[in-house]
């Protein structure tokens, strides 16, 4: 059975661990109902966190599915859910990025996000090589 629930400060090490989130920075997302747990059969498959952009349009900041679960439908799930709680807070626009060599823009446009353009992210730290992430959108 899959679920998606709000993330608790017990999940700060699943979260935390390996990605750009600062612990203080995922109890700030806890304490707004920022970031959400994916789970199957109980066991926790995928993470999503996050922000307001511009501080009033919903941004994906981190979104990922553990291999074994890719392709079975769990992150089309957990996309719409997002999609749908955002809609009910009143939001009409929400976005997402990737980088342009990642498959993942592929997931977003069959979802229906649009393209919107890109941004080299190089040459200042933490970035060691030019990464161009591209930014999509969707209206809701």
């Amino acid at each position: 059975m899959f679920s998606i629930e709000y993330a608790t400060l017990e999940n700060k090490h699943y979260v935390c661990e390996g990605e750009n989130l600062s612990e203080s920075e995922f109890e700030l997302k806890v304490r707004d109902k920022r970031c959400y747990i994916l789970r199957h059969d109980e066991k926790i498959i995928g993470v999503m966190v996050y922000n307001l952009i511009f501080d009033f349009i919903p941004f994906l900041t981190l979104f990922y599915v553990t291999d074994p679960h890719k392709g079975k439908g769990f992150g089309t799930k957990a996309i719409r859910h997002w999609e749908n709680e955002m809609r009910s807070l009143g939001h009409k626009m929400i976005m997402v990025s990737c980088e342009v060599n990642e498959n993942a823009q592929n997931f977003y446009r069959k979802m229906g996000y649009k393209d919107m353009g890109a941004i080299v992210m190089g040459g200042i730290l933490p970035f060691d090589q030019n990464v161009l992430e591209m930014f999509m959108g969707k209206a809701l």
